[in-house]
């Protein structure tokens, strides 16, 4: 009889593409790895890894029962996932990951009401980003994700997870208050086109969206500073040193000298869960959503004259 922990170890290699990334990924020591490995390799009569360099590569042994792995751990996890539904009790552990803004500006206040109202669920918080997370929970190695898109740049989802929509966040221009354009009610991206821009970090998606944006107004977007952060951004933008847009989720506090004024069209950006199906009954997954999505129906704050205006 095969041992599921042991498919589990080769599924995770496979996965990870070596032996160090499934260590990391199940939270073992690599020399437990190695020891699982060549139990699984007795159990099969046959060589499942092979040296290559450094590294090692899967056989062909290892490439077909890997394809099995993969089918019998989704049973599994449907079979956790029945047995924690039948016993209806919103209990153990779920790993949750949140990009930045979402993880300060949503998460905390639901994680508060959870310990409150489920005392035997714990729930572990990972801040990163979609790009990072949405691969993570497809392997198994986080429950649940909190991710992002923006309107015209879908963020592609495996097919075997599911959604579920929290909130459409929507995001301003942030102008050092000095600027010519800071002082009106809205600005369309156009007149800001020329502007030296403070974007997010190459690669992610909010950046594709800002400069595919940018580049439609006719212009080569001249991207000025780069920072992951929010309040960097803010910082940079105070200093009077570029312009960024901003959303409204998470982003207080703002430093004096930074100027929010709307963009129209407004931008947009889609702010919801994902989690594997096989998963979908067990009731902390129920559970968490429900709460997020209460938390997120009151959504980011509106700006006013005082909120727009820092200091």
């Amino acid at each position: 009889m095969l041992s599921l922990e042991r498919l589990r170890v080769l599924h995770a290699i496979s996965a990870h593409g070596s032996v160090t990334g499934a260590a990391e990924a199940l939270h073992v020591t690599t020399s437990a790895i190695s020891q699982q490995m060549a139990k699984l390799e007795r159990e099969v009569g046959q060589r499942l890894l092979e040296r290559n360099g450094r590294g090692v590569r899967l056989t062909g042994a290892a490439e077909l029962l890997v394809a099995h792995a993969g089918r019998m751990l989704s049973l599994a996890e449907r079979a956790e996932a029945d047995l924690e539904a039948h016993r209806g009790a919103v209990v153990g552990r779920l790993t949750l990951a949140a990009f930045a803004t979402a993880a300060r500006g949503l998460v905390p206040p639901a994680l508060g009401e959870l310990r409150r109202d489920h005392p035997r669920l714990r729930v572990e918080l990972e801040e990163a980003e979609p790009h990072e997370t949405v691969p993570r929970v497809a392997r198994g190695d986080l429950d649940m994700a909190i991710v992002q898109d923006w309107s015209g740049h879908p963020l592609p989802l495996p097919g075997d997870l599911n959604r579920v929509v929290l909130l459409d966040d929507v995001a301003d221009v942030a102008l050092p208050e000095g600027h010519p354009l800071a002082a009106g009610d809205a600005v369309g991206l156009a007149e800001l086109a020329g502007e030296p821009w403070i974007t997010w970090s190459r690669g992610w998606i909010c950046t594709a969206w800002l400069l595919s944006t940018l580049r439609s107004c006719g212009a080569e977007p001249d991207i000025a500073h780069i920072a992951a952060e929010h309040h960097t951004q803010l910082a940079l933008v105070a200093a009077g040193l570029g312009v960024a847009v901003v959303p409204r989720l998470g982003r207080d506090p703002v430093p004096g000298g930074v100027r929010f004024v709307e963009v129209r069209p407004s931008p947009v950006r889609h702010v919801y869960a994902v989690w594997r199906a096989d998963a979908d009954r067990r009731p902390s997954i129920r559970a968490v959503i429900r709460v997020l999505r209460r938390h997120a129906l009151s959504g980011p704050p509106e700006p006013t004259a005082s909120a727009a205006r820092a200091g």
